[in-house]
């Protein structure tokens, strides 16, 4: 398995699951990787958590009893702003990634995960919140398009990190490959859009 770099010991992650046994996983895997971790089974059980003693990192699975990881995500991010998050998914939906992007979601995880996949996706996470943080345009919304709506549909089901390779890749087209005009329609700044195409690549997306 690849190790990631070790965070300060100091950062927190908050793992919001209702499933026990991968609540386990993802928080035994979260603290192998060097993080202090925390668990809740509910979003309402989050939100009392990040009240108590707000964490740098949570990862939510996207269906959650009564509240979905989405809408508590919602939450966090409109009063604690530099949270990063990462979201647990099966198959997603247009409007899901939608969502998922105008709220700055750092990576998609489809279950079932590898403890593998799980550490990077806290890895850069961590690295989007400490190493990003100071570049407050990350923060704006990116504009979904018509055109990038039109890219999310597909006969056969696509994750939401397809479907937002395919927003972002479909900026890049329209302004002829300039990453910098792409990243202004998107709402995002040019060094966020240049960490996520490289990411991409690492994982095997076609650039």
């Amino acid at each position: 398995m690849t190790r990631c770099l070790k965070p300060a010991e100091e950062t927190t992650v908050l793992i919001v699951e209702d499933e026990s046994r991968l609540r386990d996983v993802l928080v035994s895997s979260a603290q192998e990787c060097g993080f202090r971790a925390k668990a809740v089974r509910a979003a309402e059980e989050a939100i009392a958590q990040m009240e108590q003693d707000p964490c740098d990192i949570v990862m939510l699975d996207l269906n959650l009893p009564c509240m979905d990881g989405l809408r508590c995500f919602e939450i966090v991010r409109e009063r604690w702003p530099a949270t990063s998050a990462v979201i647990l998914t099966g198959f997603g939906t247009l409007e899901a990634a939608q969502r998922a992007i105008r709220l700055g979601v750092v990576e998609f995880l489809t279950k079932p995960a590898s403890l593998g996949d799980i550490e990077q996706a806290l890895h850069r996470a961590w690295r989007m919140r400490f190493e990003l943080s100071e570049d407050h345009t990350d923060d704006m919304p990116p504009i979904i398009t018509d055109e990038a709506r039109d890219a999310g549909q597909h006969d056969s089901p696509q994750t939401m990190r397809e479907i937002e390779y395919e927003c972002i890749t479909a900026a890049l087209d329209r302004n002829g490959g300039n990453r910098e005009a792409a990243a202004a329609e998107l709402g995002m700044s040019a060094r966020k859009l240049y960490y996520r195409l490289a990411e991409y690549q690492k994982t095997g997306f076609p650039m």
